[in-house]
């Protein structure tokens, strides 16, 4: 009969103690989650791969750091999450929009166009929000983790992220007003076209 397989909190004190294998286990275990968090946060397979290597290493040398109070990948998630928030903020300054993976469509209909165009207005609006702001409203705005899992990503309260959420979609709002319904100005007509027709002008 096998021995039961070691616990990920047993892994983590086997690593700290000196076992060349243990961290490896680790890895292997919850890779694919791991992978998924990555690709959900940053959108692009490339620097989810760096962010996830760059996790991993994070992890691999700070694994002291590791308290029980939390679950191992708890604690690993949120080392992914905060490896994809470094790379998006060092890309903010120059956001992109990725081609589909096919290519580029030759001829792309206007309701596309119009998406993509969205899209970026979107991006934009979002690389202005300072950072604490950012973070908690990509998590729990665009990838969809819940209040309480962004909270624990990201090493706060879950008011805090509930608080910056809130001024972070005001600010959107704001900058994102035209996009509810851009030619509603140009049917609006001015006070002096309303007088004139009153006075029968």
């Amino acid at each position: 009969m096998s021995a039961p397989a070691a616990s990920d909190a047993e892994l983590i004190a086997a690593h700290n103690n000196g076992d060349p294998h243990a961290f490896s286990e680790l890895f292997r275990r919850h890779r694919d989650r791991l992978w998924a968090v990555a690709l959900r946060t940053t959108r692009d397979p490339d620097e989810a791969a760096d962010a996830l290597q760059d996790a991993m290493i994070s992890a691999f040398r700070n694994s002291a750091s590791f308290r029980a109070e939390s679950r191992v990948t708890t604690w690993l998630h949120r080392i992914v999450v905060n490896a994809c928030l470094d790379r998006i903020r060092r890309r903010q300054a120059r956001p992109t929009v990725p081609f589909p993976e096919n290519g580029p469509e030759p001829a792309a209909p206007r309701d596309s166009i119009a998406d993509q165009d969205t899209r970026m207005a979107v991006q934009d609006a979002l690389a202005e929000l300072p950072e604490e702001q950012h973070a908690p409203i990509v998590l729990v705005d665009v990838h969809g983790y819940s209040v309480s899992e962004a909270a624990r990503l990201l090493g706060i309260a879950d008011g805090t992220v509930k608080s910056r959420c809130a001024r972070g979609r005001a600010k959107l709002a704001k900058t994102l007003g035209h996009l509810r319904n851009p030619s509603a100005d140009a049917n609006v007509p001015d006070d002096a076209m309303v007088m004139r027709r009153r006075e029968g002008r």
